[in-house]
């Protein structure tokens, strides 16, 4: 398989036309394919060369996707096929759902309505449910693997998922497992995992969609990951204040460290919260230690955990268990660990970056942060009449890694400007041909901000760059925060990092 991404588009892999990519992860690349078998678009996902090689995942992968095949669920993504090509390579085809995932629905609109939100997390906790009665736990369960077609859900990501009788952690190819911003404790810890795990995700991802923020909004993973072992996020109704008091005890039970104290089911767990937010009287669900005391029938097969060690070992090991696992997520995934932009003049603020990325501050004129700093930094000096030869053998040659993040401080910017007014203001500071969408009130970091989308362009050759912007007012001048790419959308995850790490100076 070739190693550039987009280099399949426009390819034949396994019996289906390759269109274009519209998603990626750590461990996938996600894109639109014509199979012209059934005259059909379909979402075909192929994974990271490197876990084939593993021959147990491999085997585990092609079974456990069949199996999620096999449940008819209307709120599970039907799969097609899942397989490996003819050079060994992992796919999964399933439904192609054109519309939008709840992250990018949060991100737009921030805390849905209560009921929207109420909707869809009983959607995503009936497909749960359905998967955890196969013995399949999801483990990566997340806004941006909700995928919402009008007022139906549907759970995708189904491709990496694990029996609940194997070990949580890594596989064998030493690839992570899961997202840390709503990964349990016990997922945390590598300990045996179970259904468990899907609803304390899921439990992370109703607390973002009623108050528009995480659960344990963190500036680093090490943070993050201690704050879901030993930290308790703050109560929701005082997020959003119109929510009774009554939720925040559901969110305690179902956020609970040890998974014995959560709730019984996903479903038990949204209809607590149901009936909480309506006022209704809470109903006794059993937790898992009153299960297992009824015969263990939530953990066949399993044994009474032993008493637990005093709190001050636990939190102890907890941290050092956390600290582990922050050391290999960094040594084994590239593009995981990131950098902090130290304040200049050029750029009077903090962000994060990728640590692999190289940083250019041009003198007290710009900063910007890119795998092809260089090449960016010669387009972006030269301003207007820049010479794009440099970074179109970017974009064409390594599209993947065209992208970076530019900081320009100027009085020509204003948080308020409108779309037609931003554009000229954009066609004196930056190069090629702009195009800049409508302004929407926004935040960056800590700051109020205007979001402003668009795209610069080559007036020779036609290669553009997307961006997504922000600029703040700052005194005596506005900061202009532009994140750049050569993809089809520049609103990914990691444009979400730079925006939440901005602080000014």
């Amino acid at each position: 398989m070739p190693v550039n991404d987009r280099s399949l588009v426009g390819q034949e892999v396994a019996g289906y036309y390759i269109e274009d990519i519209v998603g990626k992860g750590g461990m996938a690349v996600v894109y639109l394919a014509l199979d012209p078998r059934l005259s059909r678009r379909v979402a075909l996902k192929i994974l990271n060369p490197v876990l084939s090689v593993d021959d147990r995942f491999r085997q585990r992968f092609i079974l456990e996707s069949r199996t999620v095949a096999s449940i008819e669920h209307p709120n599970i993504i039907p799969i097609y096929e899942a397989n490996a090509d003819a050079d060994g390579v992992l796919y999964i085809a399933m439904r192609y759902v054109d519309g939008l995932d709840l992250r990018r629905l949060i991100y737009d609109r921030g805390a849905l309505p209560i009921g929207q939100a109420n909707q869809i997390v009983a959607q995503v906790a009936a497909a749960l449910d359905a998967a955890h009665a196969h013995d399949l736990i999801h483990r990566d369960v997340k806004p941006a693997n909700i995928l919402l077609a009008g007022d139906h859900v549907y759970l995708t990501d189904f491709g990496i998922t694990k029996h609940r009788t194997s070990i949580s952690g890594l596989t064998q190819t030493d690839q992570f497992i899961g997202t840390p911003r709503y990964m349990a404790p016990e997922q945390i810890n590598k300990e045996h995992i179970d259904g468990r795990c899907d609803q304390y995700a899921l439990a992370c991802v109703a607390y973002e969609a009623l108050s528009g923020r995480l659960p344990f909004p963190r500036d680093n993973d090490i943070a993050l990951l201690w704050a879901h072992l030993a930290e308790q996020p703050t109560p929701l109704s005082q997020v959003r204040p119109e929510l009774p008091v009554e939720v925040d005890g559901v969110m305690m039970r179902a956020l609970a460290k040890s998974p014995e104290q959560r709730y019984p089911s996903c479903t038990a767990f949204v209809t607590a919260l149901r009936d909480a937010i309506s006022g209704q009287p809470a109903v006794p669900f059993p937790t898992q230690s009153s299960a297992v005391r009824q015969g263990r029938k939530a953990n066949p097969g399993g044994s009474a955990r032993p008493s637990r060690l005093p709190l001050v070992v636990a939190t102890l090991i907890a941290a050092v268990a956390a600290l582990t696992l922050v050391v290999l997520i960094v040594m084994t995934q590239k593009g995981d660990s990131w950098a902090r932009y130290q304040s200049t003049t050029a750029a009077p603020l903090t962000f994060d970056y990728p640590a692999d990325w190289t940083v250019k501050t041009h003198g007290d004129l710009f900063a910007v942060a890119s795998p092809h700093a260089s090449e960016f930094e010669a387009m972006f000096v030269s301003g207007a009449a820049a010479d794009w030869t440099a970074v179109n053998q970017v974009i064409t040659g390594d599209t993947d890694n065209a992208v970076g993040v530019y900081v320009q401080v100027s009085d020509a910017l204003s948080a308020s400007a409108t779309a037609a007014q931003m554009k000229a203001m954009l066609e004196g500071l930056l190069p090629g041909e702009i195009v800049v969408d409508q302004p929407v009130p926004d935040r960056a970091g800590d700051s109020d901000a205007t979001r402003y989308d668009g795209s610069l362009r080559d007036r020779n050759s036609g290669n553009r760059l997307g961006f997504v912007s922000y600029v703040i007012d700052r005194r005596p001048k506005p900061v202009l925060v532009l994140y750049f790419c050569a993809k089809n959308r520049c609103d990914d995850t990691t444009q979400g990092r730079v925006r939440q790490s901005v602080h000014l100076s």
